[in-house]
C-alpha cells in the first residue's frame, strides 16, 4: 500500500539542470529555516517514543499488557497495567534477554517490519497463551517464553537454518508454532524439541509465509493457522514460479549484493497460492480446493471456535470475493457467500466473526447498492439480518461477544469522515430490525479513536488522538466505567497547532496558518497532499499536524483536501476514481483549493506549492505537469510515475487488467508528461525503496533530462519506503523542503 507522506531520509543529492526558473518570486531567501523543532520531532520519532502500544487484554481480563519505549530510545519493552488497582509496572526489557549483545535483525525480518510500518526496536510483538500466565516474545531471531509470575524467561530451541518469523501459540497453549526459513516447525514444550511441519520449502516455493502483496496490500501478514483444537495447521503454498525477481542495491556499498525480491507487476505473472491442512503430529497435506485460476488472490483466512475453517478469496480484477468453509478431510470448499462491484471489492479488516450464542457469523459486508453494512448470516451464509445499516457508515467489526441474554457488535465508523469512533451495537434476538437505533457510542470526543477488546467485551482499551491532545490510551471496565490510564513518558509538542478543518462544497478541507499569522497579509500556500484511496488525509488528530504548522511558520498557509476516491463517503465517492488515477483526484485538489482561495483572502493563489509523499508524491509531481496554472512549485517524494511498475494487487485493483486497460494506464502515467514541466520540481526518493521502486524516479528523471527540461533530484541512499528512522535525514530533508518553497513562492507579502 502506497503509505502516506512524512518526508524524511536524506543523504546524497545531485541536481540537474538546477537553473534559476523564471516563476522563482525570490531566488536567496531571506534567511535559514530553525529546525529546532525539527530536530526534536525527528529524534522522538514524532513524539511517538514513549506513548503506550499495541495494547492487548489478558484472558482473564486483570490485566492489559503493553510496549513502550522510553522518551528518546526507540527499544520497545513489555508493561503491565493492573485493572483493579490502577497501577502500571515494567515486566521485561530486551536487553535483559540479550545479555548485552546487539540487536540483530535478519534481512526477512527488516522487510516483515517494513510491511508492519514498525520502526522501533526491542519487542516488536507479544502474545499471551490460552491462559495469559506465559507470554511469547521473538527477539533478534530467537523465541522466548516469559512466565508472568515468576518472571523467568526461557529461550525455546528452535533449530538453525533460516530466518525465524511469525511465532504462534497452539491455543491449547502447548505447543509453539513459526516459520525458520522456508518451512512451519513446531516447538513441544514439554520436551522444548522442534519437529517440522511441513519441509521442502524453498525461496521460490515457500510454505507458511504471505507472499509480498499480501503483506503490503490486504494487511495479511501470515501464511498459517491453528486449528481450534491444536492438532492441525492450515498452511498456505507460495508458488513464485514466473514471478519477475526484482533487485535492491545500495548504491553506497557496491561490494555487496543486491536484496532479491518478488515483484508482481500489472499483466505480469502472480504468485500461485494454495492452502493445505497438515496434522501437527505429521500426515499427508489434504490441499483445499477451489478455482484458484479463477480467483488467484487469498485475501483471508480464520479458522477459529464454532467454525470451520473459511477463506476469503478474490479474483484478480478484485471484482468478485468469495467466502469459503472447507472440510479439512476431504479438501472440498463450499461458497457461504459471494460479493461483487463493478469497480472494486474493498478487502474488510476482519473475516468472519463466528459466534456460538448468536448463530452463524457477523460480517462487514456490502448492501444491495455497494456501500458497508455489518450483517448477521447463519452458518450456511445466507442473510438472517442487518445489524448495522450503512447509514452508519461502518468500517471495521472490532469484537463480537455475548452475555447471558445479550450479544453485543463493536464496531468502528461513524458519518464523519474526519473522524473515527467506536460503537456497540446490542441484539437479543436473530430479528432485530434493519436500521434500528440500538447502538451505543463508546467514544464522543471530535477525534480518531480505535479499540481492543479482552474476550467477553471487557476490560477493553481505547487509544485516542484530537486536535488538542497527542495519542492516549484509556483503559474501561465493561461497562463503559474509566480504570486508569496506560502510562505515557512521551515528551509532547512545544505547540497545538494552529489547524481548521471544515467541509467547503463537497470537500472536507484543513487550513494551517503561521502561529504570527497576520490577516493583513498575502501568503504563500503549500497544499500537503495524498489523495489516494484507503487514506484520509484531512482527520481531526493532532499528530498530522505537527509539522504542517511547523511549515505554516516558516510562511506559509498550509492547506490540505481529500478528493473522491478517498474512504469514508459512500460508494459513489470512493469508486470515482476507478481508472482514473492521473484526473480525477487532481481535479477535486484543484476544485478544493480554489474554494479555500475564494473563502480565505489571505491565501495567495498564484503562489501555490504542493508536497507529498508517496501517492501524495504522485500527485504533487502530476500537479505541476499537468496544472502548472495552478501549481508553481512541486517537492515530490518517493512517487509512482507510472502505473505499470507499481504492485498487480494496488494497481489492477483501481486501474483494471493490462493490456485491456493500456490506455487508461497510459493516461495515468508522469512519463508522457515530462516535456511540458515549466515548473520547479524536487524528486526525492530513497534508493533501498522495496515499495514504489527508485526506478519510478529515475524513469522520470530520464524523461525530463532528456526532454531538457529543469528540475532538482535528490536521491537518498540506503533509504526504504518507510523513511522516517533516521532522525537527522528527517530533519534535513523538511528544513530543504521548506527552503525550496521559499525560494520558488517568496514570502507573505
Amino acid at each position: 500500500m502506497l503509505a502516506p507522506m512524512k518526508i524524511t531520509t536524506l543523504a546524497l543529492t545531485f541536481t540537474l539542470s538546477c537553473a534559476a526558473f523564471a516563476q522563482a518570486a525570490d531566488p536567496t531567501p531571506s534567511k535559514p529555516v530553525d529546525t529546532s523543532f525539527l530536530k526534536k520531532f525527528a529524534e522522538t520519532r514524532r513524539f511517538t517514543l514513549g506513548r503506550p502500544q499495541n495494547p492487548k487484554v489478558s484472558p482473564d481480563g486483570k490485566t492489559v499488557l503493553f510496549l513502550r519505549a522510553e522518551a528518546n530510545k526507540p527499544t520497545l519493552k513489555l508493561f503491565e497495567f493492573d485493572c483493579a488497582t490502577g497501577q502500571s509496572k515494567e515486566l521485561l526489557s530486551p536487553e535483559s534477554l540479550r545479555k548485552g549483545g546487539e540487536e540483530n535483525l535478519t534481512p526477512e525480518e527488516k522487510a516483515r517490519r517494513e510491511r508492519m510500518r514498525l520502526s522501533a526496536g526491542g519487542f516488536a510483538d507479544f502474545h499471551f497463551d490460552a491462559t495469559g500466565r506465559n507470554i511469547l516474545l521473538p527477539l533478534s531471531g530467537k523465541l522466548f517464553v516469559f512466565e508472568r509470575a515468576t518472571g523467568k524467561a526461557t529461550e525455546l530451541k528452535t533449530g538453525v537454518g533460516g530466518a525465524l518469523v511469525d511465532p504462534k501459540w497452539s491455543p491449547d497453549g502447548k505447543k509453539v508454532a513459526y516459520v525458520r526459513g522456508f518451512d512451519v516447525y513446531v516447538v513441544d514444550l514439554a520436551t522444548n524439541t522442534e519437529n517440522a511441519v511441513t519441509k521442502g520449502g524453498t525461496a521460490l516455493n515457500t510454505y507458511g509465509l504471505a507472499e509480498f502483496v499480501a503483506q503490503e496490500e490486504m494487511a495479511r501478514f501470515t501464511g498459517y493457522w491453528w486449528s481450534p483444537d491444536s492438532k492441525h495447521i492450515a498452511y498456505e503454498e507460495a508458488d513464485h514460479t514466473g514471478v519477475e525477481t526484482w533487485y535492491v542495491a545500495d548504491p553506497l556499498k557496491p561490494d555487496q549484493k543486491p536484496l532479491e525480491q518478488f515483484y508482481p507487476r500489472p499483466g505480469k505473472k502472480n504468485v500461485a497460492v494454495r492452502v493445505g491442512v497438515v496434522s501437527v503430529e505429521g500426515s499427508e497435506t489434504v490441499w483445499l480446493d477451489w478455482d484458484n485460476k479463477a480467483y488467484e488472490y487469498l485475501a483471508a483466512v480464520r479458522w477459529e471456535d464454532f467454525a470451520p475453517l473459511t477463506l476469503q478469496v478474490q479474483d484478480r480484477k478484485q471484482q468478485k470475493l468469495l467466502l469459503l468453509g472447507a472440510d479439512i478431510k476431504t479438501g472440498k470448499t463450499k461458497k457461504l457467500l459471494e460479493e461483487t462491484d463493478a469497480a472494486w471489492i474493498n478487502l474488510g479488516s476482519n473475516g468472519p466473526q463466528w459466534n456460538g450464542a448468536l448463530g452463524g457469523f457477523v460480517w462487514l459486508g456490502a448492501d444491495k447498492e455497494g456501500e458497508a453494512e455489518i450483517q448477521h448470516r447463519n452458518d450456511a451464509g445466507v442473510l438472517n439480518n442487518i445489524l448495522v445499516p450503512a447509514k452508519h457508515r461502518p468500517d471495521a467489526v472490532m469484537s463480537v461477544y455475548s452475555s447471558r441474554f445479550d450479544t453485543f457488535i463493536v464496531y468502528a465508523g461513524g458519518t464523519d469522515p474526519t473522524q473515527r469512533h467506536v460503537y456497540r451495537h446490542k441484539t437479543r434476538s436473530l430479528n432485530v430490525n434493519p436500521g434500528s437505533e440500538n447502538d451505543e457510542a463508546l467514544t464522543s470526543a471530535a477525534g480518531i479513536h480505535n479499540a481492543v477488546f479482552g474476550k467477553y467485551g471487557g476490560p477493553f482499551v481505547v487509544t485516542s488522538t484530537t486536535l488538542k491532545a497527542m495519542p492516549k490510551s484509556t483503559v474501561f471496565n465493561r461497562d463503559g466505567v474509566p480504570l486508569g490510564e496506560l502510562p505515557s513518558v512521551a515528551k509532547e509538542p512545544d505547540f497545538t497547532p494552529n489547524v481548521k478543518i471544515e467541509k467547503i462544497g463537497d470537500f472536507y478541507t484543513a487550513i494551517v496558518r503561521p502561529k504570527d499569522f497576520d490577516p493583513k497579509k498575502k501568503y504563500p500556500v503549500l497544499l500537503d497532499v495524498y489523495g489516494g484511496p484507503k487514506h484520509l488525509h484531512v482527520v481531526q488528530a493532532m499528530r498530522n499536524w505537527l509539522v504542517p504548522q511547523w511549515l505554516a511558520d516558516q510562511g506559509f498557509i498550509v492547506v490540505a483536501v481529500d478528493n473522491r476516491g478517498t474512504p469514508g463517503r459512500g460508494r459513489e465517492w470512493e469508486r470515482s476514481v476507478y481508472q482514473k488515477f492521473g484526473t480525477v483526484p487532481l481535479e477535486d485538489q484543484v476544485k478544493g483549493l480554489h474554494l479555500l482561495c475564494d473563502k480565505f483572502p489571505e491565501l495567495d493563489k498564484d503562489r501555490v506549492g504542493i508536497v507529498g509523499w508517496s501517492f501524495g508524491g504522485y500527485m504533487a509531481a502530476n500537479g505541476v505537469l499537468r496544472a502548472p496554472e495552478v501549481f508553481k512549485a512541486a517537492v515530490a517524494g518517493a512517487p509512482v510515475t507510472g502505473w505499470e511498475d507499481y504492485d498487480t494487487h494496488y494497481t489492477e485493483r483501481y486501474m483494471g487488467l493490462l493490456p485491456e486497460s493500456k490506455k487508461q494506464y497510459d493516461d495515468a502515467s508522469l512519463l508522457p508528461l515530462a516535456k511540458d514541466l515549466n515548473r520547479p520540481l524536487l524528486l526525492v526518493h530513497g534508493t533501498a525503496d522495496d515499495n514504489v521502486y527508485y526506478r519510478h524516479t529515475l524513469k522520470l528523471s530520464d524523461a525530463l533530462f532528456r526532454a531538457g527540461r529543469d528540475f532538482e533530484s535528490l536521491a537518498l541512499p540506503g533509504v526504504t519506503h518507510m523513511y522516517t528512522s533516521d532522525p537527522v535525514v528527517m530533519e534535513r530533508l523538511w528544513a530543504k523542503t521548506a527552503t525550496f518553497f521559499r525560494t520558488h513562492l517568496g514570502e507573505p507579502k
